[in-house]
């Protein structure tokens, strides 16, 4: 504002009627602003009158505003892929390190089965040749006094009485019978039966008619079982029907009768 230069103290203004407009405008906002909230300040467009109010900046344009958000909001879009991939690749390295102590528990449980198995055959090969150097420790036991009463029959040999002799082997024979049996050895005497040539073996064959034919005439040989399986069958002699006698020839004619060619009285030459 200016003053005349003639006219001291007086005032005159150049302030536009739109400026002035919106200054009433403004106050006439306001106004209605302090009705509705009591409490608030008195707004500074209450000297708007004395004050050219500034023009209101245009706002920017749409296009620039999503460039602004897009910028402001990447970083933040960033660093939370970022996160989440570590927190992937975490996890995946957590997997991957419980597979690896798996797959090493499994390793050492195959080793240990491995060598358990190794040793496993090695006791049982260990047991093989025991059970083929000693198995018949038990059998050879029970047979020595076998040996020993042959050794005393054979002192005894000397001696005048037969018949206590005889006896005495008798009782050796029961004794090594009894010793084979302990085992699982029997023998059986086939002499009189039907032969059978799954458990006989046949030498020879003899005609008699003391049997029917096809039996046992003669026993060779007992044959003996293990735990009800042969192991030797009996050597026999099989009986067989002798073949019948030729007939006799039948008996000469007589002399042919007298008149008959070469006949007593027959025709002379």
């Amino acid at each position: 504002m200016r003053s005349p230069p003639g006219n001291k103290g007086n005032f005159s203004t150049d302030i536009g009627q739109d400026l002035i407009d919106e200054a009433l405008k403004a106050v006439e906002k306001r106004t209605k602003g302090d009705a509705g909230d009591p409490g608030d300040q008195p707004d500074e467009a209450a000297a708007a009158p004395s004050t050219p109010s500034a023009p209101e900046a245009a706002p920017a344009p749409e296009g620039d505003a999503k460039a602004q958000a897009t910028g402001k909001d990447q970083p933040t879009g960033q660093a939370q892929e970022v996160e989440q991939l570590k927190a992937e690749l975490e996890l995946s390295l957590s997997r991957g390190r419980d597979l690896m102590q798996k797959l090493k528990d499994e390793h050492e449980k195959m080793l240990r089965a491995a060598a358990d198995l190794e040793n496993y055959k090695k006791r049982a090969q260990k047991e093989k040749e025991e059970v083929q150097r000693f198995g018949s420790e038990k059998l050879l036991k029970d047979l020595l006094p076998v040996s020993d009463n042959f050794d005393r029959a054979l002192d005894a040999s000397s001696a005048s009485d037969f018949d206590s002799f005889k006896k005495g082997v008798g009782m050796i024979r029961k004794l090594f019978e009894d010793a084979l049996g302990k085992h699982g050895v029997k023998g059986f005497s086939a002499k009189g039966e039907v032969f059978d040539p799954t458990r006989h073996e046949a030498m020879s064959a003899v005609d008699t008619t003391d049997l029917p034919p096809n039996h046992v005439h003669t026993e060779v040989l007992r044959g003996f079982t293990l735990n009800d399986r042969l192991v030797r069958p009996a050597l026999v002699v099989v009986s067989r029907a002798p073949e019948k006698p030729p007939e006799a020839p039948a008996a000469a004619q007589g002399p042919p009768p007298e008149g008959s060619p070469g006949g007593e009285g027959g025709a002379t030459s």
